[in-house]
């Protein structure tokens, strides 16, 4: 499924900088201008899980993600709150009126310094696996949907052990040296391998919504480009589809994205209750006790600010990135014209 863009021009025409740099600006803007829904989106899945008090867990909108603690936080994470919210407006009053505005922006810094790279890395592989495949793939449409799921697969790989250190140093404040000591004594009591801890559930969750946007987006642009007689897609081409991709995608995949949310709880349960080490349960597991105790809806808990979040998020992003690459594709022609 080769977009009008790329028939057109044949090729990107851009360096692999050039992509690092539109991904980054992406990452960038839509972090903060999203992160506000985010913030109830998550607040509003917590609530729904009483073993989440006073623990950190992550959160993704499927392009980058975030990292919470619930209740009792310190520094930038959020601070203690009473009560539940009633939905999402009720959230957003509360929050503002108990923790002000700037709550609505909990933890963005350290958020930016894992999710800049992990979209910069996601984006990238994804347009270098997509130029690849389409010399050895014959069936162009599955080309989007294969590169998007093994992008955000090798990205998600990279980028955990990360995840993993970050989650403990919002967790609990600790210097750079307790925080090497603490990891150093992990990795020997429980092997390398733990420091991915939590990778199976990101993975079940991020593969499939990556797989699932970025097959919708590209159909969704050629299909617009198409019916407006375009050679290349207009902003309002690419926003849509990329709201449109996005909603779809967080919608079949929110029930995996609400077991990530309740499972992350256990990731430091030691550190943070000081309790026993308990065995992880399994993703079916989770996902029977969500619908004993909440119902088959449970499994769709905060499914409203999920898509309002989503669509703006995943608008916003391709949108910068796109604009980027078309940038500096003219860019890059205008030094060629001259040069010759």
């Amino acid at each position: 499924m080769m977009s009008c863009e790329e028939k057109e021009t044949g090729s990107y025409g851009i360096t692999t900088f050039q992509q690092v740099v539109s991904s980054c600006c992406g990452a960038v803007l839509t972090s903060i201008l999203v992160t506000p829904l985010d913030v109830v989106k998550v607040r509003l899945q917590a609530q729904s899980n009483p073993s989440l008090k006073g623990k950190s867990f992550l959160d993704s909108d499927g392009l980058t993600d975030h990292v919470y603690l619930y209740e009792n936080g310190t520094g930038k994470t959020w601070h203690k709150t009473s009560g539940r919210f009633t939905g999402m407006l009720d959230a957003f009053a509360k929050i503002v009126q108990r923790e002000g505005v700037k709550a609505l922006w909990s933890g963005l810094p350290p958020s930016l310094a894992v999710s800049v790279p992990t979209t910069v890395i996601y984006f990238t592989c994804y347009d270098q696996l997509r130029d690849a495949l389409v010399y050895k793939i014959e069936d162009n449409d599955y080309i989007p949907l294969i590169a998007g799921g093994i992008a955000r697969l090798f990205s998600a790989t990279i980028i955990s052990p990360v995840e993993m250190i970050r989650t403990r140093m919002q967790s609990r404040r600790l210097t750079y040296t307790q925080l090497l000591a603490c990891i150093s004594t992990n990795v020997a009591n429980n092997g390398w391998l733990s420091l991915w801890k939590g990778w199976g559930p990101t993975v079940l969750r991020d593969v499939p919504f990556s797989a699932l946007y970025w097959y919708n987006y590209e159909y969704f642009k050629m299909s617009l480009c198409k019916k407006s007689s375009l050679h290349e897609p207009t902003f309002l081409i690419i926003f849509s589809s990329g709201a449109a991709a996005g909603s779809i995608a967080a919608t079949l995949t929110l029930p995996f994205d609400v077991i990530k949310t309740h499972r992350q709880t256990e990731l430091w349960e030691l550190d943070v209750t000081r309790s026993p080490q308990k065995t992880s349960a399994s993703v079916w597991e989770v996902m029977k006790r969500i619908v004993v105790e909440n119902g088959f809806t449970g499994l769709f808990t905060g499914i409203i600010p999920r898509l309002t979040k989503i669509a703006p998020a995943c608008a916003i992003m391709i949108s910068t990135y796109e604009y980027g690459k078309t940038f500096f594709r003219r860019l890059n022609k205008d030094k060629d014209m001259k040069n010759y």
